[in-house]
């Protein structure tokens, strides 16, 4: 999910709008009772990786015998994090929060599917519109 992917916000938009199209909840241009708003981030998460070779004849009386070497390597992880708040539009208070964080990958189509995954979860609790 790079910052500069212009696909990623209507990706979001629509992945948001489809999730409260199916509480109830409706869409309009203006005016409505609630307004919601989306921020995406990434950031790298260091991941130690370590492997161990030629350890050599196995446990000796003060600790290992023989020899071995370890070899610890960084390896950086892109995480990405999406937030969605739901406001009251009339008084503009925070009403709802959602939050997810999932590890990136490089082919699109699977961080695509892991949006719409993440989305999905964060509506679960989310009530559907009351009916006036």
């Amino acid at each position: 999910m790079s910052a500069g992917d212009p696909l990623w916000p209507d990706r979001i938009r629509a992945t948001i709008t489809a999730q409260l199209t199916a509480k109830g909840w409706t869409l309009v241009p203006a005016g409505g009772d609630a307004s919601i708003s989306a921020f995406g981030s990434t950031h790298e998460q260091p991941r130690l990786e370590t492997f161990y070779n030629g350890f050599g004849g196995g446990w000796g009386w003060r600790g290992f015998g023989g020899l071995g070497f370890a070899t610890t390597s960084v390896d950086y992880q892109p995480i990405g994090t999406l937030v969605v708040d739901i406001f009251d539009t009339p008084t503009k208070k925070l009403i709802w929060r959602g939050v997810a964080n999932d590890a990136l990958s490089d082919k699109p189509e699977k961080n695509e599917k892991k949006v719409e995954k993440a989305v999905e979860e964060m509506f679960k609790h989310v009530p559907p519109k009351r009916e006036s």
